[in-house]
């Protein structure tokens, strides 16, 4: 396992302007860049994808499971104390704390990336509040603190996100079109009817640990192939894949005529046909979007967002669903 010392920041938000959008940086995913050196076989036997890990509620306060989905490559940019020091960072709704690598790290995974030096920082509190997190393929180990973190909405413009004041009502938007980052977008206070058509369609929370809601039920051409009778799904942008039991997954595979290559389920289909979600195009074909949870709960990540126009309303504990374009 890896140990390595990060800053973690708990925070609020607030905005004076009627709503804030940030663009979001499609970057190679960390599949991608292994499948092009030949290591990706090599790296998921090591360290195995568990998408539950962080849905898991064995944890007490200060704790949280992280996975190390290697198909995430939507990122924005932030900024963290004053003077602001600079992150690339997942906004990821199924994660309760904001944490970066802090000067203190000395692990190899820490090498590639900005650290937070909170000396530096005249706004930045520390509570002295250890905080050690437990994952799949290791383990991180860092303490709590309170700063001001900003985001660069425009080239004139930086939106300062204060402690103690928040947003009620959070929209992603993930581009239709997977190889580009245009129109990719996380808006705070507000959202775009441009990206979306008919109406949003609001969903009750059915447990607010969570932005989980009810499904109820799974189909295709009418059929019902998963979730018969319902289930609980997580709508999760820190998640790549639309994850579900095992056999409700075995089963829509089947259905969509996909078969087992290596450990990936792909379609045997041309690049012209992958245009439905969830198939995701590759050299050798079409893999889907689809994932073993190996748990009751689903998860609807990004292939599932890139189709639909998601809005997070914690003023009234919902989510807002309405087709993309």
């Amino acid at each position: 396992p890896k140990y390595y010392f990060v800053l973690s920041i708990l925070i609020h938000i607030y905005c004076t302007s009627i709503y804030c959008r940030v663009p979001l940086i499609k970057g190679k995913s960390a599949r991608e860049s292994l499948e092009e050196k030949g290591m990706w076989e090599q790296y998921r036997k090591l360290y195995p994808y568990n998408p539950m890990a962080k849905f898991t509620q064995n944890y007490a306060v200060g704790y949280e499971s992280m996975t190390n989905d290697a198909d995430m490559s939507y990122y924005g940019v932030i900024s963290i104390g004053t003077p602001p020091q600079s992150f690339v960072v997942i906004f990821d709704t199924g994660s309760s704390n904001l944490w970066v690598p802090s000067i203190y790290c000395g692990s190899t995974a820490c090498t590639s990336h900005h650290k937070f030096n909170p000396s530096l920082s005249s706004t930045y509190q520390s509570n002295n509040q250890p905080l050690s997190i437990q994952y799949g393929t290791g383990s991180m180990t860092g303490f709590l603190g309170y700063d001001t973190v900003s985001v660069r909405v425009s080239s004139s413009f930086i939106l300062q996100l204060i402690r103690y004041n928040f947003f009620l009502l959070i929209q992603v938007h993930f581009s239709l079109h997977y190889h580009t980052h245009a129109g990719s977008e996380v808006i705070f206070g507000g959202y775009n009817p441009n990206h979306y058509t008919g109406s949003l369609v609001w969903i009750p929370l059915s447990s607010e640990t969570y932005w989980q809601i009810t499904m109820t039920s799974v189909t295709i051409n009418g059929q019902v192939v998963a979730c018969n009778g319902g289930c609980q799904a997580i709508v999760d942008t820190g998640t790549s894949l639309i994850v579900g039991p095992n056999s409700d997954i075995a089963s829509l595979n089947y259905y969509v005529g996909a078969t087992t290559n290596n450990g990936d389920v792909t379609a045997n289909s041309g690049p012209s046909q992958c245009q439905w979600a969830p198939i995701h195009s590759y050299y050798y074909g079409c893999r889907t979007g689809f994932g073993n949870g190996g748990s009751s709960l689903w998860i609807l990540g990004d292939v599932f967002i890139r189709e639909y126009y998601t809005v997070f309303n914690r003023a009234n504990n919902s989510v807002g669903l309405a087709k993309s374009v």
